[in-house]
């Protein structure tokens, strides 16, 4: 992977993993068209997403301090939500665990990150309904269930974890910034899971490996700041399912593309 290679990566993973296109179907869709096959991928995949993990901490840096500060003063309510975000991962957890090589061989398809990108698209349409209606201030349990539910979806390449799982809090009735808050703090946890599994195969990567990491995770959290503020912005303005146009185009577009390559 060369160092364009991995700053254009870096750039669409940190602005997709926030604004609801799906960031794994974009890189898959992205490596295919640039004819990237360099073993490893997954290896880069999760450097980013690192990254971008990063820049959730620094946007929220007050509510995660305040967390963290509480948890440890034993107050109920940094418990109470801790214990939350803890629920919220553990189908994702189940999925990742039951699918095994399966799964991994699965998120590598161009032809399902193509396919998924479209019915993210209907789940961000659903949010021209449900948003307006939105005035919870925190998910219940049972809500977290099903927005981590939402979330073990999303695991699919195309299918947009932030976009899923913030169309899920929306439908359930969390408003608009209490959603987007819980989303991605959920999303720490499940980064941060990520990327500890990963670490073995980090020790093992070669130089040239740990320059591409580098680039992508730099380009990563810049744009992943960027894409923070875009997307409240816009859930705030009530104009989050804008983005279906985006999803069912670029991955109508991503299909015919596959179909006129005669690629698998």
């Amino acid at each position: 992977m060369s160092s364009l290679e991995a700053l254009w990566l870096g750039i669409v993973q940190g602005l997709t993993e926030f604004l609801p296109v799906s960031s794994s179907g974009h890189l898959v869709m992205l490596q295919s068209l640039l004819g990237v096959e360099e073993e490893g991928g997954l290896l880069f995949e999760v450097a980013v997403h690192v990254a971008t993990l990063i820049a959730i901490v620094i946007f929220f840096h007050r509510r995660v301090s305040g967390l963290v500060v509480g948890a440890l003063r034993g107050q109920p309510e940094a418990w109470r939500y801790g214990m939350k975000l803890a629920l919220g991962t553990v189908p994702a957890v189940v999925v990742a665990l039951l699918g095994g090589e399966r799964l991994q061989l699965g998120l590598e398809s161009p032809w399902l990150a193509g396919s998924c990108l479209l019915a993210t698209g209907a789940i961000l349409w659903t949010t021209r309904t449900t948003l307006p209606r939105a005035r919870l201030e925190e998910p219940g349990w049972g809500a977290v269930l099903l927005i981590g539910c939402a979330q073990a979806f999303a695991i699919l390449p195309g299918i947009s974890r932030s976009g899923t799982t913030v169309a899920a809090a929306l439908a359930l009735g969390i408003a608009p910034g209490p959603a987007a808050e819980f989303s991605f703090l959920l999303g720490i946890v499940a980064i941060t899971g990520a990327a500890v599994l990963m670490l073995p195969q980090l020790a093992q990567a070669s130089p040239d490996q740990i320059a591409s990491i580098g680039i992508g995770g730099a380009a990563a959290l810049v744009s992943g700041l960027l894409a923070i503020w875009l997307f409240i912005w816009l859930l705030r303005r009530q104009t989050f399912y804008v983005f279906s146009y985006y999803a069912w185009t670029v991955g109508a577009l991503f299909l015919a593309w596959l179909v006129f390559r005669g690629g698998s």
